[in-house]
């Protein structure tokens, strides 16, 4: 199964999801694939040995001189990882964007799935709508979109929707999306109002959980850590395994928790 987790704002806890929703993952005996399609490639700099090479990440496979089996590396505590390059940057100007170019990631994913048909694979997008997000949709079988408490994040959801309306003709296909709500606040009468709205607007593809505003999330990036390994009893580390529940038993995950 591939989740890809994107929002066309950024700061809203794509890469922290893709890392800790991996953790987790791994965690229940399930460890994952994971793909870095951001050319900021925070998630890969979390991994901590990125590659200095741009034909050893991902843009290798899109310049056709690596397959996806051959950039995946050891993360420890995780899975996999396909690592990202700031010259991903490039993959619009250089590759065009016709049909071939936007399913490469899917066909490189089935050619791949076919060695390793139960591991899971979470894509952590770029914050914008492009070759490389339009990739991940395109060979994603559910989407996370990760909206922050704040009204702006609110306005990229309805954003995102939209987009998404005008993709699937395209595709000939309803893509599966799940809103997930981060850095809740309850003390704040925001939070509570964006989830209000949020559920008034896309009902039960709201998901329950939520992602709390948490010291423990916050900062376990910067020590390379996901937050399991950072502190394992923090109410992020709640909130994460409690997404990685709810989202098997919604169907989106077909794992079982060890």
């Amino acid at each position: 199964m591939r989740i890809a987790i994107f929002n066309q704002k950024g700061g809203v806890g794509k890469t922290t999801t893709a890392l800790n929703l991996g953790a987790a993952l791994n965690r229940s005996g399930n460890p994952p694939l994971l793909i870095d399609l951001d050319p900021q490639g925070h998630l890969s700099s979390i991994h901590g040995q990125a590659p200095l090479e741009a034909n050893q990440s991902l843009f290798g496979f899109f310049q056709e001189v690596r397959t996806l089996q051959d950039l995946e590396i050891e993360w420890a505590e995780i899975g996999r990882l396909i690592p990202a390059h700031q010259q991903l940057i490039k993959v619009d100007s250089i590759f065009g964007k016709g049909p071939a170019i936007l399913n490469k990631l899917r066909y490189g994913l089935d050619a791949l799935e076919e060695t390793q048909p139960e591991r899971q694979c979470l894509i952590d997008c770029c914050p914008y709508i492009g070759v490389l997000a339009l990739n991940a949709i395109f060979a994603c079988d559910h989407l996370i979109i990760p909206v922050s408490t704040d009204y702006l994040s609110l306005q990229a959801a309805d954003h995102i929707s939209r987009t998404l309306q005008v993709l699937e003709p395209v595709m000939k296909r309803r893509v599966n999306r799940y809103y997930l709500l981060t850095r809740f606040d309850r003390r704040r009468r925001m939070s509570e109002d964006v989830r209000s709205k949020l559920r008034e607007r896309y009902g039960d593809e709201v998901l329950e959980t939520v992602i709390a505003e948490n010291v423990t999330v916050a900062e376990s990036p910067s020590l390379n850590q996901d937050v399991f390994r950072h502190n394992p009893s923090s109410t992020g580390a709640h909130d994460y395994q409690s997404l990685l529940t709810e989202l098997i038993a919604r169907g989106c995950l077909p794992v079982t928790p060890r």
